[in-house]
């Protein structure tokens, strides 16, 4: 029967110590948060290629397949959002935001005590165990499991503003390309509208009507116009920004581009419903809400921590029982032959006694209770920690008010900045080029007719010629504008018009005077 409830016993235990052994087992499994981050990248883009840990051969091939195709806008986002490394690098803080979240959920583990105190004489030592836990974890692990989510929120919010982020970034890097290369062609069309006048100019020399000096003047501007050709194809920096971007390997001339700079979009949404959609989609105003969070679970957890640990356990103490003396025989013999007068032997104990004495030897104690333990905060009561940490919790707020206030004034700036530059180049289309143009036309035709001075015809040329550089210029820095209002507001530009975007022109179009 005793070994029957040993065994139970044994098995409650390794039971119990199998349960606990389980309940510590907890693995790091970041994928569904890995999947949240692409949702809030996706949100904020409009892409929905991204870059996910673990996938790297199926991105290197997707990333392969896009760039076969030349690049577009589109493209050129998703290719950084795939492939950039410095983004890929920050999905880390995801996982390891994770794996906090998951340790802030354990128990600490429990500690297990061993003495051995060996007696004076000879015996079997003395044997205690101390086995006990902090309890002190039940009470915090809701507030620190608390401030790991809120942590963890925060991480995957900061990973989605930093591809928003890149997203603009790469938008930028290929509307430079564009712009580059369109300033090219702007300056190739500048050079033959030059040459023209200046064949102009040597044919009425040939005839006798033109002077030597009016030759010289029309060489002035193609001289110039050839110097614009030769500085405009200098393109190579804006092409090695991009492929650096794209963390692409391979020769960045090899870049092609199919895309020209956008045309004007839409009219843009009121500026309160744009604040609006800012202050529900803006990345970096989410996250400081979560800072906050964190910061307040943390400064909550260190008022907990005033009594760091609570000790609960049990004891035992295994104890040997003290053996009576053994008999000496000479010594009991003479006792009793002092005592009797004469040589007398001692008494005779009998044999059950003798055993007795023998098994007490062998005889030991088991002593076993609970206990408990606690720190005593006498001299650290921990309000330094709480005070550093309710100073750490106001400072996130004010960053977050920081952020909240200043949204306002980023979106009116943004959008007031992108409208102007639209309106500048409607300008430029709508009336100084066929202005210019108009000018070019009419002083030509004139100058043919004898009725003006080429002086006349070269004034209008150079005002064309410098309108049409200016274009290319404003056309580039709108669409600059339009990716920071797409930044500042956290939503892509299809979300922020009243009607849809214009479809942009392919670079493989036939290159047009713009008025003309």
């Amino acid at each position: 029967m005793l070994v029957i409830r040993r065994r139970l016993w044994n098995a409650r235990v390794a039971g119990l110590l199998a349960v606990c052994f389980l309940a510590g087992c907890k693995t790091v499994d970041p994928k569904p948060d890995y999947a949240r981050a692409r949702e809030r990248i996706a949100q904020a883009t409009g892409q929905t290629d991204c870059y996910l840990p673990g996938d790297d051969a199926a991105i290197e091939a997707r990333v392969q397949e896009l760039l076969a195709g030349g690049l577009t806008v589109d493209t050129t986002v998703r290719i950084a959002l795939l492939n950039n490394r410095d983004l890929q690098g920050a999905w880390m803080n995801v996982g390891m935001a994770k794996a906090d979240l998951v340790q802030s959920g354990l128990m600490s583990n429990p500690s297990i005590d061993f003495a051995m105190r060996f007696p004076a004489s000879t015996g079997i030592p003395d044997l205690t165990a101390d086995l006990a836990q902090n309890i002190a974890d039940l009470w915090r692990i809701p507030v620190r499991k608390r401030g790991a989510r809120h942590d963890l929120d925060q991480a995957i919010l900061e990973l989605a503003d930093k591809g928003a982020a890149l997203a603009a970034q790469a938008k930028q890097a290929y509307y430079d390309l564009a712009g580059a290369e369109m300033a090219l062609e702007i300056a190739e069309q500048n050079l033959a509208i030059a040459q023209r006048l200046l064949n102009f100019a040597l044919i009425r020399q040939q005839a006798g009507a033109g002077a030597e000096i009016d030759v010289n003047l029309a060489r002035g501007p193609v001289l110039e116009a050839e110097l614009a050709v030769k500085t405009s194809r200098l393109t190579a920096d804006a092409r090695l920004a991009l492929a650096k971007l794209l963390s692409l390997t391979i020769d960045a001339e090899k870049l092609v581009i199919r895309d020209r700079l956008p045309d004007p979009p839409a009219d843009f949404q009121d500026v309160d419903q744009l604040i609006e959609l800012a202050r529900g989609h803006r990345l970096d105003l989410q996250a400081a809400d979560q800072e906050v969070a964190s910061a307040e679970a943390k400064w909550q957890l260190e008022k907990l921590n005033v009594i760091p640990a609570i000790q609960l356990g049990a004891q035992m103490e295994r104890n040997q029982q003290r053996a009576q003396p053994r008999r000496h025989l000479l010594a009991d013999t003479a006792r009793s032959s002092i005592a009797a007068g004469a040589l007398t032997a001692p008494s005779i104990q009998p044999r059950s006694e003798r055993h007795q004495i023998r098994s007490s030897e062998r005889n030991l104690s088991i002593i076993t209770g609970p206990s408990i333990g606690a720190d005593l905060p006498i001299f650290d009561q921990n309000q330094a920690q709480i005070a550093k940490a309710f100073y750490a919790y106001q400072q996130a707020a004010k960053s977050y008010e920081a952020v909240d206030r200043s949204l306002a004034h980023d979106v009116r700036g943004a959008l007031e900045r992108t409208r102007t530059a639209w309106e500048i180049v409607h300008f430029y289309r709508e009336q100084s080029l066929p202005l210019a143009n108009r000018n070019l036309e009419l002083s030509t035709e004139t100058y043919r007719a004898g009725k003006s001075s080429l002086l006349e015809v070269l004034e209008a040329q150079r005002f064309l010629l410098d309108t049409r550089s200016k274009y290319v210029d404003a056309l580039h820095d709108a669409a600059a504008k339009l990716s920071d209002l797409e930044r500042v507001i956290g939503l892509p530009a299809a979300q922020l018009v009243t009607g849809p975007l214009p479809a942009t022109r392919p670079a493989t179009a036939p290159a047009t005077a713009p008025g003309g």
